[in-house]
């Protein structure tokens, strides 16, 4: 179906002005001698964002001028190329040529009109990075045919539309979202009044004193009631203004999918759906980096190479969905594969191998259980790890993204030789829910409505024995029952009456919260409120609290933890005792283990030196292949890290040879190289490689975190 251009120019211009903005301030940083690699980064996601939209709208004038500008900001980003003020000047002429067409778009009532590019500015642009010009020829220039018609006319000749939408800085829009926020905390003040005047009415006194506080008490009641309608409509007019649809993330996700099958030799239908379904600005801006890497795993690990999809009877062309749909206040986003799946009996092996379960424990958990464990920190099935996926943290991130940040809920189906489907269940926002005020051991908690299932009494003595915990039964239903003082550690001087109710008979008081199609039933002393309420953000000293997801205000000024449902769960789920991290971290600093670096580059093999010596590592260096051999061989290491092209022995060569060597056929050996081939990667694989990272995707967490998960 044809894009109507016109509904997406005008966000189009105003986006677009404020990357040309970004470009010109970023030369004159350039230009003053500010040349880092974070300003250079900026402005190239610049000229990058710009080129990607102009050609979803089909604007191939602006998309050939900032594929130029694009290309030359890619090579002084990778060192190729250094910044000169010849340079900059070529650079200012592009960002000029542009800011002249995104003008012309403007005051155009046809943007298909709009003229072409600059073809001797872009065949400059091209020269300095060694490219040929792919600009579209035309032989006038239409650029300074627009600057020069538009210093003729006025906006009102060119036909200048009012703007349909306003643009608001994100700081103001969250000013008055804290504004509506205070209003909201002051009116559960006025609350609070009624029950203050209702606590007045009941003490002793005449008729007419009584009489007289029952109207006020009535006028009160009927002005907060107003208050309450009028806050209601602010807040979600406030709302609305934040919301931005999912196809802010979901088109460029589709093309980046695209992208990176292309890269990896791999055929792809994208369906995108659902994404006109509107989020909250803050949710949006956090949402890219768990979709990627979701895209980037099925892509890499999900979907097979078309010559094994057509031996096994599927098509060659992998199905990769990307799809949105509201249920009630959340919204689900799924991102499905018709790929191999995962195999329920890797997970189990991997996860035994990594001593997460023993063999007894791994006999009481479900396939859903089991697969659960791909979430986990440093886990990867994938029998190969390579620069795009399968280091075992991309699960681990989308996990701690979408719980910590996103407050919602990850979860997996997927069956063996059929596909995978990774669902994210989030809130449609963060400013304000419905929120469920309960105490405790004397201590006030709160739990987001989204999570809550019901609130029930429960007889004590009709509670069950389920192996480590009490479990109720609700409807036929089995439900795990925990104090949500124990789930809280809350010292043994605060604990809750609950106990001593129970052994005196009386009911137990139960919030049965629900993640998913999981149920947990927490004991409580007490419900204390239930109501929208605005929810605070954690100062940035708490962020690391994965219990708690934020803060709410009472009518007493009081600030409420609001306890993370799901984190509960987890906290809920663990029923063997673990290493914790300190513990960890002191038994690997007390075996030290020694890595081998081979490499003929003496600055390459200082740096990867300098990084993993920064993580308690010790390492040996080797100048080739043939020196690592014999360093390997006169000396016992835990893990080997190599080269592939390299004098007297390359890294391939010198790999096969470790491998068939008894203290090394089960060892960490990791490919660092440049060589970035689809083939050469299968051939680290062959040679029995573990890990293989292309050296221009190096970075320090990719090599420690891909080392730490392989060392186990």
């Amino acid at each position: 179906m044809a894009i109507d251009v016109s509904k997406f120019v005008a966000r189009f211009v105003e986006e677009t002005r404020d990357h040309i903005e970004r470009l010109n301030e970023g030369l004159s940083s350039l230009d003053g001698g500010h040349a880092d690699s974070e300003l250079i980064n900026t402005i190239f996601r610049s000229a990058h964002t710009i080129k990607g939209s102009s050609r979803m709208l089909k604007l191939s004038g602006i998309t050939d001028t900032a594929h130029h500008i694009e290309e030359v900001l890619m090579h002084l980003r990778d060192g190729s190329l250094t910044y000169s003020p010849t340079l900059g000047q070529l650079l200012y002429r592009g960002v000029d040529a542009l800011s002249a067409l995104v003008d012309a778009l403007a005051g155009s009532d046809d943007p298909i009109s709009l003229p072409a590019a600059d073809q001797s500015l872009c065949a400059e642009l091209a020269a300095v990075t060694g490219g040929e010009d792919d600009a579209v020829p035309n032989a006038a220039d239409p650029v300074s045919e627009a600057v020069a018609d538009s210093g003729k006319k006025s906006g009102k000749e060119l036909g200048v539309k009012p703007a349909e939408t306003v643009r608001i800085q994100l700081n103001k829009l969250d000013e008055l979202v804290k504004l509506m926020g205070e209003v909201v905390s002051s009116h559960a003040c006025l609350r609070q009044r009624i029950v203050d005047l209702n606590a007045i009415r009941r003490l002793p006194a005449d008729d007419q004193l009584a009489e007289s506080l029952k109207q006020f008490a009535q006028i009160f009641r009927d002005d907060v009631t107003t208050q309450e309608a009028l806050m209601t409509e602010l807040h979600a007019t406030t709302q609305v203004m934040r919301m931005l649809p999912l196809t802010t993330v979901f088109e460029p996700v589709a093309r980046l999918a695209r992208e990176l099958a292309r890269s990896l030799n791999k055929e792809i239908e994208c369906v995108v759906s659902g994404a006109e379904i509107e989020l909250d600005r803050q949710m949006i801006d956090n949402l890219s980096d768990p979709i990627i890497h979701l895209v980037r795993n099925a892509l890499d690990h999900g979907l097979e190479m078309p010559e094994d999809r057509l031996a096994i009877g599927k098509k060659a062309q992998g199905q990769l969905k990307v799809s949105a749909r509201q249920d009630g206040s959340w919204v689900v986003i799924d991102i499905s594969d018709d790929g191999n799946g995962i195999r329920v009996e890797d997970v189990r092996d991997k996860a035994l191998k990594k001593n997460l379960i023993s063999a007894d424990e791994v006999a009481t958990l479900s396939d859903q259980e089991i697969i659960d464990f791909i979430f986990m920190p440093g886990f990867s099935t994938s029998s190969i790890i390579t620069d795009m996926s399968g280091r075992g943290v991309g699960m681990d991130v989308v996990k701690r993204c979408v719980l910590d940040e996103l407050r919602g809920v990850v979860s997996v189906e997927t069956r063996s030789g059929i596909g995978s489907t990774f669902s994210l269940r989030l809130p449609l926002s963060l400013a304000v829910m419905r929120v469920l005020l309960v105490e405790t051991a004397g201590l006030p908690f709160a739990f987001t409505g989204q999570y809550v299932g019901e609130l029930l009494r429960y007889p004590a003595e009709e509670l069950l024995a389920g192996g480590e915990r009490q479990v109720m039964i609700l409807r036929n239903e089995f439900i795990p029952v925990v104090p949500l003082c124990d789930l809280l550690q809350i010292p043994a001087g605060l604990e809750s009456p609950v106990s001593s109710g129970a052994k005196k008979g009386a009911p137990l008081l139960l919030l049965v919260l629900k993640v998913r199609n999981e149920k947990l039933a927490v004991q409580i002393d007490k419900l204390i409120d239930e109501r929208n309420m605005v929810i605070k953000p954690l100062p940035q000293h708490m962020r690391k609290l994965n219990r708690v997801s934020g803060m709410v205000t009472t009518a007493k000024n009081e600030l409420v933890s609001i306890l993370h449902a799901p984190a509960l769960f987890e906290v809920a789920r663990q029923t063997r005792t673990k290493i914790s991290d300190a513990e960890a971290e002191n038994h690997q600093l007390e075996k030290s283990f020694r890595v081998l670096v081979v490499d003929d580059s003496l600055n390459t093999r200082e740096i990867e030196k300098d990084v993993l010596e920064a993580s308690g590592y010790q390492v040996t260096l080797a100048e080739d292949g043939l020196d690592g051999f014999r360093k390997a061989m006169s000396n016992t290491f835990d893990a080997v890290l190599t080269d592939v092209e390299m004098p007297n022995m390359d890294g391939f060569t010198l790999t096969e040879r470790l491998r068939q060597e008894e203290a090394y056929s089960d060892k960490p050996i990791i490919i660092i190289t440049s060589l970035a081939k689809d083939e050469d990667r299968r051939r680290g694989v062959k040679a029995g490689a573990d890990a293989y990272i292309v050296k221009g995707d190096f970075d320090r967490n990719n090599l420690v975190d891909t080392l730490h998960s392989l060392l186990g």
